[in-house]
């Protein structure tokens, strides 16, 4: 993630504006800077590829009561009472909400924010690049806050439907080995969980996973798929041994794919992969999800996602003057004799799953 600032007369003069000795002045044009760039880093941050932009967004006033229509997001056919996993406070774990599907949920919005500073000195020069760093510092806190958010959302969801008649989460075939028969396990999985409201077949199939969030392992080992074996058992369903003959590798055509796309892996088997270095043994996210006592003693996690599904909501208040999701404003907390320029951003949002039925896991 970066801003940079075009380097033209009125950008100029406006940063040198910003220190002026005319207390008036600067902060008009302190005030004017933070009104043009509150949108830019809005956009900045949602176009991010990170796990907070996976939700979808959905738009409110500040004085607003929001809320969502549950009947519109399920079946006519569904149960009466669905479990929606919210949260209170920022980056705290969700909890479940069981709610009728006829009725109006009530979500929780809270406050992201950031403030950075920086030396007048710097605006007296014209010093683009200095401001555009602390722009960029601005943008890369609150999309941090988000990521670990959206992080313990998702993570407290699928650790609650363990306790369920059929588990979200499955075990790797093989300790510390994501394989293709896992990913094939994990599709047919999703089907019995896509399950219609009888427990039978539903009018519309779908896969259930099309996302997978994985650790940088996880993706060394699809890419060794391009010259290790593959199959976790053989004809008499079992494991098999180290160097038997019951070996078999991928076919020639997944094996060059994998070759030629090592370098920047998107998609496998038809689902999109996203690497996430926070995934992984030992790594923050493994550690939050094995503090739920859901890790089954494996030590990485695949987290899969169904996107095609409206589930993952994002609730964001828009500011009532520009309009942007991101409200970035001139710090007045600076005096005259601490010669700094400051500013504060922050973005009002609460964070839904409405549906657990788009949310799995792979212990690896």
């Amino acid at each position: 993630m970066k801003i940079t600032l075009k380097r033209t007369e009125e950008q100029l003069e406006l940063i040198k504006a910003m220190a002026s000795k005319n207390r008036d002045t600067a902060y008009e044009a302190q005030a004017a800077l933070g009104s043009f760039m509150g949108p830019i880093l809005a956009e900045v941050i949602n176009n991010a590829p990170a796990i907070s932009n996976l939700f979808s967004s959905l738009s409110f006033n500040p004085d607003d009561n929001p809320s969502i229509p549950l009947d519109l997001y399920y079946d006519i056919t569904a149960a009466d009472y669905v479990t929606v996993y919210s949260q209170s406070m920022p980056g705290g774990l969700p909890t479940n909400h069981v709610a009728p599907t006829a009725s109006e949920l009530k979500f929780t919005t809270y406050t992201l924010d950031s403030a950075v500073s920086f030396d007048k000195r710097y605006a007296a020069k014209s010093r683009l690049d200095v401001v555009g760093k602390s722009f960029t510092r601005v943008a890369q806190e609150v999309l941090l806050k988000q990521e670990r958010t959206s992080a313990n959302l998702l993570l407290g969801t699928l650790a609650d439907t363990q306790a369920a008649a059929t588990s979200h989460t499955a075990l790797s075939a093989f300790a510390g080995n994501f394989l293709l028969g896992d990913l094939n396990a994990l599709i047919t999985l999703s089907k019995r969980v896509n399950s219609s409201w009888s427990g039978g077949t539903p009018d519309t199939k779908r896969n259930g996973v099309t996302d997978l969030l994985v650790s940088p392992e996880v993706v060394e080992g699809i890419r060794g798929m391009a010259y290790n074996p593959i199959n976790t058992e053989t004809a008499d369903h079992t494991i098999p041994a180290a160097g038997n003959d019951a070996w078999v590798t991928a076919p020639d055509e997944i094996r060059m794919k994998l070759f030629n796309d090592s370098g920047e892996m998107a998609s496998f088997f038809g689902v999109n992969i996203m690497e996430i270095w926070q995934l992984g043994a030992g790594q923050q996210f493994t550690n939050i999800f094995a503090g739920l006592g859901a890790m089954g003693g494996r030590t990485d996690l695949v987290l899969g996602l169904d996107l095609s599904r409206d589930s993952l909501f994002r609730a964001v208040v828009l500011d009532s003057e520009s309009g942007a999701e991101f409200s970035l404003m001139a710090d007045d907390q600076y005096s005259v004799r601490q010669q700094k320029i400051g500013y504060y951003g922050s973005v009002e949002e609460g964070r839904m799953v409405l549906d657990n039925r788009a949310v799995y896991g792979v212990l690896v």
